[in-house]
């Protein structure tokens, strides 16, 4: 199966992306998916679909394949904390039939942080090896259990990264087996600190990774200084900023803006990823503040 995604030609020819999240409905109403991809400002390349990330949602693989239908390009999250190795290759499977081919490997937030803390967690291989397994289905049509598949599904896979994980030797040695396990590219978690990342972007090109994939970094609108204060990484003056604001919401657009522009520059950055918690109006003002829209 030949599936080239847009995300994928414009990252391995050198391209510059933009991609925002799209949150799922809570409820089973395709038309906020189709609101969504309606809503979307010019230049975003695509929309990273979130799956049950804090709550539970309609199924990520049928926004993703709703997108994908009204042109949106979508990029499939596929968590391995609800699902085990048969349930994950299937969609994988199911994805590649369904015209969705860039995937986002994660283990997802333990389900006892909010989002099913009664459920019972899969946890039978984590992302390193979805990374993997995916990478065999694509390259030689090879399941886990040896059996082979026809046609292979055509799939560009993704991993996250988190640049605040300390000491970063511990955490680089993390990233080297997610990109030797197949990792095209790598969405990191938000960053907040420009000055952090910059540093861990030097880290990642000592251990000569920065070239073997792509590194696509995160911004998140904070909306209050209560918030900002809950997270971590989140320098002091960044909580003074937004405490201080006469409109919090506006000010973390802004500031989400500012560390953008900022990022886009940093050597080894391929693309700004703009996660707003479902807010697409904050989404579409960070990308026009940061100078990311596009004709």
């Amino acid at each position: 199966m030949e599936l080239r995604t847009k995300l994928a030609e414009k990252l391995e020819s050198g391209g510059f992306t933009v991609t925002v999240e799209c949150v799922p409905p809570k409820g089973a109403a395709r038309d906020a998916v189709e609101r969504f991809a309606a809503a979307l400002p010019s230049g975003v390349d695509a929309a990273i679909v979130a799956d049950n990330h804090e709550q539970i949602t309609a199924s990520a693989l049928a926004c993703a394949a709703i997108l994908a239908a009204t042109g949106v390009e979508p990029v499939l999250t596929m968590v391995t904390r609800d699902r085990n190795r048969i349930a994950l290759q299937s969609d994988a499977l199911g994805a590649a039939m369904l015209g969705v081919g860039n995937v986002l490997c994660l283990s997802g937030d333990h389900q006892s942080l909010g989002v099913g803390p009664e459920a019972a967690g899969a946890y039978d291989i984590d992302s390193v090896q979805l990374v993997q397994a995916l990478a065999a289905l694509r390259d030689q049509g090879r399941l886990l259990d040896g059996r082979l598949v026809e046609p292979k599904p055509s799939l560009f896979i993704g991993a996250a990264a988190h640049p605040g994980l300390k000491p970063p030797e511990l955490a680089m040695i993390g990233l080297r087996k997610k990109v030797e396990a197949g990792a095209q590219f790598l969405v990191t978690s938000p960053v907040f600190d420009e000055t952090a990342f910059r540093e861990w972007m030097t880290a990642l090109r000592s251990a000569g990774i920065n070239g073997k994939t792509s590194i696509i970094a995160t911004v998140y609108p904070l909306t209050s200084a209560e918030q900002a204060e809950g997270l971590r990484g989140v320098p002091n003056e960044t909580v003074e900023r937004l405490r201080s604001a006469d409109d919090s919401v506006q000010e973390g657009i802004a500031i989400a803006a500012e560390i953008a522009s900022k990022l886009r520059d940093v050597d080894g950055v391929r693309g700004i990823h703009v996660m707003s918690g479902g807010s697409e109006t904050a989404a579409a003002e960070v990308i026009r503040q940061a100078g990311l829209s596009r004709p």
